[in-house]
């Protein structure tokens, strides 16, 4: 058996006679913590079949032990190389509120993908159910104000994004090829910046997660909804609707005071007993008992050792994306623009410009625009590293062109009157009857969309947060078990007592972008400037503005 590990045995005593001496003529190597290559004896294949193990996993796992016990030189002939790491498909970026997808490309980073993919994989990452808020976070802080702020936020992401992705490069004397933002964060601010980094990546996960409960218990009940009134032959009647006499609009949260005379409601008209009705609305209720069903589907898929069957499905995030384009495109031209500009007086059907809820778009926008925790992992599979930022930028103008299309449409093309601009929801599927067969394979698009997508996010909850504690990533199935009934009943509790993504969304997103997107970039970027003597008072009023913005924009989600 010797015979067959010589040659990694003869690597081990080159890379050691290498390190034995370095430039201090310091011996940076123990030989009693760093070991030669060896085979513990229970990856040792026996003739007892209860013991067996293949040679390749044997082999394998002691490879990686081997190389784990280097991974405290900065040598890069210490670094493992690609032949004895595992292969990609267990390593996941993700989105929150939109896509987790496995990467593809070499682990090394030596890239493989054109631009062209790389640019498409950032907008894909970026968007997901946030672009459902856009609507409703224009509505809150004005039509003029809204798409100037869109435009902004983009703008200032975008430049947080490149000080993340260019965080590396400001530590010049250890190799971190193979570093992620989280590290920097740690060599700049110690085990501080270590669980802080895994404190906000556990809010933007699991807010990630609260969000997707509530919209599909929404999609569930709307598709039950729709399924039920299609078998029984039930009819859904509007008295009046907010329409141009070809499209239905709604306004679920009505109250009679802002209506007065105008009349607005549903009733049906049933083939059906009124008994049977009764009974599946009772039964059949959007936050009494859709959350709570969803349990039996969902949480058994949550305790899968391996994510890699869900990654498959990726690939309907940008499916639903796509036709949720196509689906707005549709509604504006049936609908038409609806803009009445008011400034010298106060009607309730004109548009305002700007409104005092501004803070609650920042919050939606600083999620909308969120990728800043794994960047740096799209970018290493970019063929042409040297095009890295032209490609991120570019992928940033698509997002915020996607955002300014989805958002500015639904919300110049709400009826006003009978209805008015309040009436767009959070969730603006909700602004269209259960009975419109576009929304509703929008909404079942999404809703199978957002089922494979969750255990992918809760896949990824459990490998940060046991991992960082246990130092496994299933210590055992009570542990993640545990874990996936405190998270899924938070989603229930949320979903059934406060189902209000828009709010939620820019919680989160305001939280987790407070450390991400606006303090830890800027810092570490002013920190390096002035150890390197390069800092001025430009660059440091600028980003210490930054900073103020982050902490004002996550403050402001409390008074708006």
């Amino acid at each position: 058996m010797e015979s067959d590990f010589k040659p990694l045995l003869d690597q081990y005593r080159a890379n050691e006679s290498y390190a034995g001496a370095d430039r201090n003529g310091c011996d940076s190597l123990d030989p009693k913590s760093k070991r030669p290559f060896h085979v513990e004896p229970r990856n040792i294949v026996e003739e007892d079949t209860q013991e067996r193990v293949s040679a390749a996993a044997a082999v394998m796992n002691s490879r990686m032990q081997y190389y784990s016990r280097l991974t405290g030189s900065s040598d890069r002939l210490l670094i493992p190389p690609d032949h004895v790491l595992p292969a990609p498909e267990e390593i996941y970026v993700y989105s929150p509120l939109g896509t987790a997808f496995k990467v593809e490309g070499n682990i090394d980073g030596s890239g493989k993908n054109p631009s062209i993919v790389t640019i498409f994989a950032i907008w894909n990452t970026m968007m997901g159910t946030s672009i459902l808020s856009m609507p409703w976070g224009i509505k809150q802080a004005g039509f003029t104000l809204g798409v100037i702020t869109i435009v902004l936020m983009g703008l200032l992401t975008l430049y947080c994004c490149y000080r993340v992705l260019k965080s590396r490069s400001t530590i010049s004397f250890i190799d971190t090829s193979s570093w992620e933002f989280p590290d920097v964060c740690k060599y700049y601010f110690g085990s501080f910046g270590k669980w802080s980094s895994l404190l906000f990546s556990m809010v933007s996960l699991i807010g990630a997660m609260i969000v997707y409960w509530v919209l599909m218990s929404n999609f569930l009940f709307n598709t039950g909804k729709f399924i039920y009134n299609y078998v029984h032959h039930i009819n859904v009647t509007d008295l009046d609707f907010g329409t141009n006499g070809t499209e239905r609009v709604i306004c679920p949260s009505y109250d009679s005071d802002h209506f007065q005379n105008a009349t607005l409601g549903l009733y049906y008209t049933k083939d059906t007993n009124e008994s049977s009705f009764l009974t599946f609305e009772k039964w059949w209720n959007k936050t009494d008992t859709v959350p709570f069903f969803l349990v039996i589907l969902i949480l058994p898929l949550l305790n899968f050792k391996s994510a890699s069957f869900f990654a498959r499905f990726t690939f309907l995030g940008t499916v639903s994306v796509v036709y949720l384009i196509i689906l707005v495109t549709l509604k504006a031209a049936h609908l038409g623009f609806h803009l009445d500009f008011h400034w010298l007086h106060s009607n309730r059907f004109f548009v305002a410009e700007f409104r005092m809820g501004l803070p609650q778009l920042t919050g939606v926008l600083t999620l909308a625009f969120f990728i800043h925790n794994c960047v740096i992992t799209l970018l290493k599979n970019n063929k042409n590293q040297e095009n890295n930022v032209r490609d991120l930028s570019v992928a940033y103008l698509l997002v915020g062109l996607t955002y300014l299309y989805v958002g500015v449409l639904i919300f110049s093309a709400f009826p006003s009157p009978p209805l008015y601009k309040d009436c767009i929801e959070p969730n603006f599927l909700d602004n269209f009857p259960s009975t419109d067969v576009l929304v509703f394979i929008a909404r079942g698009c999404l809703l199978f969309q957002m089922t494979t997508v969750y255990p992918l996010l809760g896949y990824l909850v459990r490998v940060q947060l046991l991992g960082q504690i246990f130092k496994k990533h299933y210590p055992s199935f009570l542990h993640v078990l545990t874990l996936n009934i405190i998270v899924v009943g938070a989603g229930v509790l949320v979903a059934k007592f406060y189902p209000n993504i828009g709010s939620i969304i820019r919680y989160s997103g305001a939280t987790c972008g407070l450390a991400y997107v606006f303090v830890f970039p800027s810092l570490i970027h002013i920190i390096a400037l002035r150890r390197n003597g390069q800092l001025t008072w430009p660059s440091a009023v600028f980003h210490s503005f930054l900073i103020i913005l982050g902490i004002a924009n996550f403050f402001g989600q409390f008074f708006t």
